[in-house]
């Protein structure tokens, strides 16, 4: 098993790092780091087989690219700043972005060589736009497929979650949930069986439960659940939020408070928090665990660090390794 961690390549980082991992149980750790893709701005990126499919930043210019075995094979590139997300799904090998900076969705495919083909493009205007200073504009930050096989985009600037179609060659709007306005819808999390989600918010640190029908577009607000102390006064942003597969247990990484909060799903879908870990570094942006979800490693952007942590039948977190150097991480993927 190997994880790979990319991010920012602003100081002193070249593109994607793989880490071996080695032992198991609390004498698990990481070994061996490497520079396996050489890349400009690798902030996100996804994997299928021998290609990675990554962000990508090169002279003024921004998207997408795949690599296989190190060397580029295919890239789509725009004047400007590049997506902040890649989604995938490898049935169809279609590709989704979302651009933080130019407000566009956009679908991709790929072939068995790893060739990339822009489908569709929407664009997200700017006209609903929420109260906070980061929200001058329409910034889409997560895109991606719901359950029910159909896209669904996080928009940060606009507090909205938006739904869309594809037929395999359009785009098309289908219905839009509308978050408190600050809240900076950031990226989400589907329950199992399809029918709550759970969106996290960037600048307010909460996460709203939501009840989803999917098939007649209705939404109902649950409830709405902090991912920091009352306590905390200083600046937080909430980052990365993942549900594990059993949907018993909620992850939400901390920037600024620098933690993962840790919440028990409830059978009526209430949230309660069991625990509050430090990543034991600064600027927690991802965090992922691995097949089976006993081991979760998480990437602390400005301190150049990352944590590997055991996860316990309970949900919490036990950390096991903290100084794993790996320069301006944001990413992280767990790979065979």
């Amino acid at each position: 098993m190997h994880i790979l961690i990319g991010g920012y390549t602003k100081h002193e980082s070249a593109g994607i790092y793989q880490f071996d991992f080695i032992g198991s149980g609390d004498q698990a750790h990481l070994e061996q780091r490497r520079n396996v893709v050489e890349v400009g701005g690798p902030t996100y990126f996804q994997k299928d087989g021998q290609f990675i499919f990554t962000i990508k930043n090169e002279n003024g210019q921004g998207g997408i690219a795949a690599f296989a075995n190190g060397k580029l094979v295919s890239q789509l590139l725009h004047e400007g700043s590049s997506p902040a997300y890649i989604g995938i799904n490898k049935e169809k090998k279609l590709l989704y972005t979302a651009n933080y900076h130019t407000g566009v969705l956009a679908v991709i495919s790929y072939d068995d060589q790893g060739q990339l083909t822009l489908l569709d493009q929407v664009k997200h205007e700017n006209k609903a736009l929420g109260p906070r200073p980061e929200q001058a504009g329409a910034h889409p930050h997560y895109f991606d497929e719901t359950p029910g096989g159909h896209l669904v985009s996080c928009d940060l600037g606009q507090d909205r979650v938006d739904f869309y179609g594809f037929d395999g060659q359009k785009l098309t709007h289908l219905a839009s949930y509308q978050n408190e306005d600050g809240f900076g819808s950031r990226h989400l999390a589907f329950s199992p069986d399809g029918k709550y989600f759970y969106v996290a918010g960037e600048l307010s640190s909460q996460v709203n439960v939501v009840k989803f029908d999917e098939e007649n577009w209705m939404f109902r607000s649950l409830a709405t659940y902090s991912t920091i102390p009352e306590s905390w006064d200083q600046h937080n942003g909430a980052a990365a939020i993942r549900l594990s597969s059993d949907g018993k247990f909620l992850y939400v990484s901390n920037r600024g408070h620098d933690s993962i909060a840790v919440f028990a799903v409830l059978p009526d879908q209430a949230l309660k928090l069991v625990q509050r870990v430090s990543t034991f570094g600064e600027f927690p942006r991802d965090f992922n665990w691995d097949a089976e979800e006993k081991y979760v490693v998480a990437a602390n952007q400005n301190s150049n660090n990352a944590t590997l942590y055991q996860r316990q039948s309970d949900g919490t977190l036990t950390p096991l390794e903290k100084d794993i150097a790996v320069p301006e991480g944001t990413r992280v993927l767990f790979t065979d």
